[in-house]
């Protein structure tokens, strides 16, 4: 759970990276990097944290609900539940939202790649690392 639970961090870091995808990403949302300096880190690394967890409490539920122990605790079973949980939930919502907000293509692509990335990183560990009798 702890690594699940810090995975979107990691990620981001490299993710929204600006030798990454961090330059167009701000490109996308017409910010600089002085903009983003300004909002308060303790609130907004906490509550990623938090939010973090709930996540991957969700997926470890997900993955691990009765029938899915012994062949199916591997890595590439819980990459598959989170790309789902990705294609099925979190996709629609963030496209859903950026409609509404006008956001620009590239940035709604730009945050489902991180997503899918990261929403399959995170149920591939928790499938991978928990094992739960049936």
């Amino acid at each position: 759970m702890v690594i699940a639970t810090l995975t979107p961090l990691v990620v981001g870091f490299i993710y929204y990276n600006k030798n990454v995808f961090g330059k167009a990403w701000l490109i996308s949302l017409g910010k600089t990097e002085e903009d983003l300096k300004q909002g308060n880190k303790a609130l907004i690394f906490g509550l990623s944290i938090v939010l973090s967890f709930l996540l991957a409490f969700f997926l470890l539920n997900f993955n691990n609900s009765p029938g899915q122990e012994g062949e199916f605790d591997t890595f590439r079973h819980g990459a598959w539940h989170g790309i789902f949980i990705s294609v099925v939930v979190g996709i629609p919502i963030m496209v859903i939202n950026g409609l509404f907000e006008l956001k620009k293509a590239k940035n709604l692509l730009i945050n489902i790649g991180y997503w899918v990335l990261t929403l399959a990183l995170m149920g591939g560990v928790i499938d991978a690392m928990n094992h739960w009798p049936n």
